[in-house]
């Protein structure tokens, strides 16, 4: 009788290296249409969810596989992601204690409202006031959003607490417990240019974020309602799309027509970049899958 030893290799995501912070300075005007969870004060932590590897004993008998056999997180490279500390937030003006989930089940997109004619070397100063308006004037303990992305595909890290973390933001009422939220940088009304770039990077973002969790991004999730003032009352279950606008948990306009219209093809990448087959792939569909550090310079 032949014996034959067996390898198992685990995946481990591979961390990009940081971007740079760029430097410069605009001016921007407050998020409109983010409506808070509730006060920090009354928001309770969860254990944060990791991936598991299961260990595999050489001494023990070789484990069977199957239908029962334990789901391992989908892996996919963490995207560049500016720190907090690289655009220069100011740490005590926020809550000094983070918020977590069990783990992030789906992702909400939103925009921020702000001008669209910016340069990308200005996204700090942008990130600043934004910041400034969301702690100070709304009184959310921090940025509402667990990232930001510009124009040029770059990435920011929102709120604190770990963006590898499933922290609990201030991005959709009734729907932040469980939930990542991504804001575009700038307006997407009707007509407005959506760049290749800035939906290239939400997609790698969505695919990282969710596949820790094992979540297909072009499905559906369920969702309980956690306020009665988002667009179900409070303890309903509602079922989205696991990469869902703003307007699909609250009645408001974000993330704007013209980045609805782009999320079926962001959700296509984004489960592509997990390496899930599509049954199709959406017409308008303009990527090519990359996962290098985000390209610089607009549509």
């Amino acid at each position: 009788m032949r014996l034959y030893r067996i390898a198992l290799w685990a995946t481990v995501p591979i961390a990009l290296p940081l971007l740079a912070a760029p430097a410069g300075v605009t001016a921007a005007r407050a998020v409109r249409d983010t409506a808070p969870e509730g006060p920090l004060s009354v928001w309770q932590p969860e254990a944060a969810a990791q991936p598991v590897v299961p260990v595999v004993d050489a001494a023990s008998p070789f484990p069977a596989l199957g239908a029962a056999s334990m789901a391992l997180p989908r892996v996919v490279p963490r995207p560049a992601i500016v720190s907090r500390a690289q655009w220069r937030a100011d740490e005590t003006k926020r809550d000094p204690h983070a918020h977590y989930a069990g783990g992030v089940r789906a992702v909400f997109i939103h925009h921020t409202d702000t001008p669209n004619g910016y340069d990308c070397a200005d996204v700090p100063r942008t990130l600043r006031n934004l910041y400034t308006g969301q702690t100070r004037d709304r009184s959310w303990g921090d940025l509402g959003y667990n990232f930001l992305v510009d124009k040029c595909g770059t990435i920011y890290e929102g709120r604190a607490g770990g963006t590898d973390r499933p922290v609990v933001g201030s991005h959709t009422l009734g729907f932040n417990q469980g939930t990542t939220g991504i804001a575009a940088i700038g307006t997407f009304g009707p007509g407005a240019p959506v760049p290749a770039a800035m939906e290239h990077a939400i997609a790698a973002l969505a695919a990282w974020k969710l596949g820790l969790g094992d979540v297909d991004p072009a499905g559906k999730v369920r969702l309980t309602s956690t306020n009665g003032k988002s667009r179900y009352a409070k303890g309903t279950s509602a079922e989205f799309d696991a990469i869902s606008g703003h307007r699909d948990g609250f009645a408001t306009s974000c993330p704007g027509e013209a980045l609805l219209a782009r999320l079926p093809a962001i959700r296509t990448l984004a489960a592509s970049l997990q390496g899930r087959l599509s049954p199709r792939t959406p017409s308008g569909t303009r990527f090519a899958v990359s996962l290098g550090s985000p390209r610089r310079g607009g549509e």
